[in-house]
């Protein structure tokens, strides 16, 4: 035997027990595509139309089927298709679609929720359109379906995957739901067969009972990051696009009416339309508040129109026979309008950045950063950086004050970029300019410098966190008070875990896309959307001067990530790194983050930083952080409100394994008049996505504890 001969040989010997082990775990979805390919075969049906072979009648299922009292029809209709192109997708469908869902339901819950789906959704439909069918009603389509009989096993599929869904982790549960709902929806509006009425109904009611019955820890339907709300959207306009070009050169006829257009004007206004809604979904991807309303408003006139035209088909014969393809893609824009109304929150980027004062044709983040090199800043300082804030320049230039709008009120975050000598002037400036707009103003997340100056003009202060800081000149991790660091540095060599310290933006697509994988499972696994104001994101991240350390096993998976924010001194130089993201693998190394924090510390120590921040956790404070110093209760219950779900008291205990010194972080306001307006500002810059539901839930969870 030749060489070749023996490394072929050896690579069979390794695959075909790969294949033995992967077909035993889905026997359902072998058997079933057997049966539906011998059927086909035996039948004449995988080359020939099924509805004009004699037999069909006896296989098919349909009302008719039902009023002759061929009951078994509900089970023979799922084995056959009705033309050689359908079989060649159920085929596909079966193999790749049932096969999946078998493997995450098992074989038993796989056979129950496809073939108990299957019959449900055909009585179910059968009742449907015996309704449909009664009355004064006058539907032509209804009608034709009601004479209609279908065979088809697709739906079996669609059964197991909208059930399998929800086994998922964010952000593939709603990515996958969302395809299956787009896919089910387009072939019924644009083809509206018995088959894919079924395909709706199935989609509808077995994602209900996946999500009752089947979900794993993550609840509920909706997108829960910005990110995935704009990607949703964006996605959700390409598509509509897509399918007007689709259904103008390929006509057919739905439940609505035929999709073919009259004239060549029609033409024009659909390319017209298509340019518009691929511009709309590019600025929505990059969360832009303009789009937002654009899009609103135009799906809310077109689901308008599609209201009035079902309205008339219920009241007058045969309207649906004039009904274009825009009543189809109107229906389109209804699921669009479901994933930017509740996701409003996720694009609040504005048409320019407000501020006041900056240089005529300057950037002003830019400017700010400029501002941060010359005077250097805090360990908050590079947040003020990112998108959602505004900015107040002193009248030359050379301070900024960072501030968001809530709830009539301006917070200003972390201290003013300026010399020391400008900070009372800064102050000054910011308090105007709220005082002259009607807002109140107040300094969030300071540090004591700040305060002082505040103090002088008569405003009061509160301690609402601790900054965590660990010196790294002279760190050795050794003493009885480093053995957790230690032990996880010493689990991370054995595992064969590495560290890499790098910008996420140099990193290959496939790292990125274990990053926002690792984040958007633990922001899906809260049950609320992520936080914003102090708290960045992997969008955040992405900035070449932010640093990312990577915690990766051998095979090149992704076990953990940290994100470090530039801390600049006077000149330019960076004195010492923030913490940001903290992200681990759910199935991972266990001390991934403890192993992350200790290996960037020593990584930055060798780099000459002079510090890392663990950052303050927010709304958290240590034991003996006098109740003076705390902001009333406002603050402090929303601290203990949020605990269950983001553990930032938790992260804070956390932290002391680092063994920091802390720093105090402060709240500066006029009086305590001004404390309930503030709260509630500072509830809604942490928590922007949350709807009045989530908002809610968390409490009545915090009445509960």
């Amino acid at each position: 035997m030749t060489t070749t001969e023996e490394q072929s040989t050896s690579s069979a010997g390794r695959v075909l027990p790969i294949i033995a082990s992967g077909a035993r775990r889905v026997p359902f979805t072998i058997v079933l595509f057997l049966l539906v390919l011998v059927a086909g075969i035996a039948t004449g049906a995988l080359w020939g139309r099924a509805p004009e072979k004699g037999w069909y009648a006896d296989v098919a299922f349909g009302l008719p089927a039902l009023g002759d009292g061929r009951i078994w029809t509900v089970f023979t209709a799922g084995i056959f298709e009705p033309s050689p192109g359908t079989y060649v997708v159920a085929l596909l469908l079966i193999a790749v679609g049932l096969g999946w869902a078998e493997w995450r339901l098992g074989t038993g819950r796989a056979v129950l929720v496809s073939v108990g789906g299957l019959v449900g959704v055909e009585l179910i439909s059968a009742g449907v359109f015996w309704i449909l069918t009664r009355g004064s009603l006058s539907w032509e389509w209804a009608r034709e379906m009601g004479r209609a009989l279908s065979v088809d096993s697709i739906t079996m599929v669609v059964c197991a995957v909208a059930v399998a869904s929800a086994t998922l982790r964010s952000p593939w549960r709603l990515r996958l739901r969302a395809l299956l709902v787009a896919a089910v929806s387009t072939v019924f509006l644009f083809e509206g067969t018995l088959a894919s009425s079924q395909y709706v109904l199935a989609t509808v009611v077995m994602l209900w009972i996946g999500e009752r019955w089947f979900s794993v820890g993550e609840k509920g339907f909706l997108p829960r990051t910005r990110r995935e709300v704009r990607l949703l959207a964006c996605v959700g306009l390409v598509f509509i696009a897509v399918a007007s070009l689709v259904v103008w050169f390929f006509p057919t006829s739905g439940p609505l009416g035929p999709t073919d257009a009259a004239d060549d004007d029609s033409l024009v206004s659909m390319l017209i339309g298509v340019v518009i809604n691929v511009l709309i979904a590019d600025q929505l991807r990059r969360g832009k508040r303009w789009a937002w309303w654009v899009a609103v408003v135009v799906g809310g006139i077109n689901v308008a129109v599609t209201v009035v035209v079902l309205v008339l088909i219920v009241l007058i014969r045969d309207v649906g026979a004039h009904a274009s393809v825009t009543v189809g893609t109107t229906l389109l824009w209804a699921g669009v309008l479901a994933i930017l109304i509740p996701g409003r929150f996720a694009f609040g980027v504005p048409w320019r950045v407000k501020q006041i004062g900056a240089a005529p044709g300057e950037e002003p983040v830019d400017q700010v950063k400029d501002l941060l090199r010359e005077h250097g800043g805090g360990t908050m300082s590079w947040m003020i950086t990112w998108p959602g804030n505004d900015y107040l320049f002193s009248a030359n230039g050379t301070a900024v004050t960072t501030y968001q709008n809530h709830v009539g009120t301006l917070l200003a975050l972390a201290d003013p970029v300026c010399a020391d000598d400008e900070i009372e002037t800064a102050v000054r400036g910011f308090v105007d300019l709220a005082e002259h707009s009607g807002k109140i103003p107040c300094w969030f997340s300071v540090g004591a410098r700040t305060a002082e100056v505040a103090a002088e003009t008569g405003w009061r202060s509160v301690q609402i966190a601790e900054d965590t800081i660990v010196d790294l000149p002279g760190l050795e991790f050794t003493g009885k008070k480093w053995q957790h660091v230690r032990s996880a540095l010493n689990k991370a060599r054995k595992q064969d875990i590495s560290f890499r310290l790098t910008t996420l933006p140099d990193e290959s697509f496939a790292v990125k896309t274990q990053v926002r994988a690792i984040s958007e499972e633990w922001v899906g696994d809260k049950g609320l959307p992520e936080m914003g104001f102090t708290l960045g994101s992997v969008e955040e991240a992405l900035d070449p001067e932010v640093r990312v350390a990577l915690a990766v096993d051998g095979d090149g998976s992704i076990h953990g990530v940290l994100s470090w924010l530039p801390v600049f001194g006077p000149g330019g130089v960076v004195r010492g790194w923030t913490l940001d993201i903290m992200r681990r693998r759910t199935d991972g190394f266990g001390p991934v983050i403890e192993y992350l924090i200790a290996s960037s510390a020593l990584e930055f120590k060798e780099q000459g930083a002079e510090f890392i921040s663990l950052s303050g956790a927010p709304l958290a404070h240590s034991d003996d952080a006098p109740d003076a110093e705390r902001m009333d209760r406002v603050l402090d219950t929303l601290g203990a409100t949020l605990e269950p779900y983001y553990g930032f008291r938790s992260l804070h205990v956390f932290k002391k394994k680092f063994n920091p010194r802390y720093e105090p972080v402060f709240l500066v306001y006029r009086d305590e008049a001004d404390l309930p307006r503030i709260g509630l500002a500072i509830s809604r810059a942490y928590l922007p996505d949350a709807t009045p539901a989530q908002m809610l839930r968390l409490a009545r969870s915090h009445q509960d504890q």
